[in-house]
């Protein structure tokens, strides 16, 4: 089999969380031109129509709103859908998470850190308990987390997103091990400062030419998500640009 055969997604079931974010987005796009199907997942049933209108009411894929990624009832629901839509699920990308942060530990608001681990280890946790047993059934699965640059090395004023996304990584590593003899593999990538509009505003003293594309970032994941990195079991890919 040759390379461009093994990044084929040709009829595999997509499903891919944040996907109205810039990464999700990104990474929906990548998918589709490589022949995948996708369930499209956000909190809000109208920003996927406008974000997907050519995808909206169509066959080959669902947009899935109104899903409470922080409730596992809602996340269940989701996947349920998918399953009685395409009668199957072969890969879960984890596109959701958030950023806060800018104060030392002990000056932080509590609430700043539990909201760090709802939103980027609670989802991807709940996402990724919801999508394996329909793996499990079928034999065979890939799922993509989204940790970060941050969770290899603490930085001051944000205890919170590091531990957060170093979580995410821990987490994927230990899926994989409990995951790989069934057929299916879980990775994760590290983005650096991607460059999207948010952050261009943010920091416009910036250079954005040394950060890292969301479609960059999607490129890799699609990669992991097929059978080319098929021997590929709880890696932890940096994606950072030249930053």
């Amino acid at each position: 089999m040759g390379t461009d055969e093994m990044l084929n997604l040709n009829q595999r079931v997509a499903v891919v969380t944040g996907s109205v974010g810039n990464l999700g987005a990104a990474t929906a796009r990548v998918l589709a031109a490589l022949g995948a199907r996708l369930a499209l997942v956000d909190r809000s049933q109208s920003r996927l129509e406008a974000a997907y209108p050519e995808w909206s009411g169509g066959t080959d894929h669902l947009l899935v709103g109104d899903v409470d990624l922080t409730s596992h009832a809602s996340i269940r629901s989701m996947i349920d859908r998918v399953v009685e839509r395409f009668d199957r699920v072969d890969i879960l990308v984890n596109t959701v998470g958030g950023f806060r942060g800018g104060k030392p530990l002990h000056e932080a608001d509590p609430a700043d850190w539990d909201a760090m681990f709802a939103v980027n280890v609670r989802t991807t946790a709940d996402a990724c308990r919801a999508v394996v047993p329909q793996m499990i059934q079928q034999g065979s699965g890939r799922i993509v987390n989204v940790a970060s640059r941050a969770a290899r090395r603490g930085e001051a004023g944000l205890s919170a997103y590091c531990a957060a996304k170093a979580a995410v990584v821990r987490l994927t590593e230990s899926l994989s091990e409990e995951l790989k003899t069934s057929g299916i593999n879980v990775n994760c990538v590290l983005p650096g400062t991607i460059d999207t509009p948010q952050n261009r505003k943010a920091s416009p003293e910036a250079d954005p030419s040394a950060w890292v594309t969301p479609e960059a970032i999607a490129d890799v994941i699609a990669f992991l998500a097929s059978d080319a990195a098929r021997a590929i079991h709880g890696a932890a890919v940096p994606i950072y640009g030249t930053g």
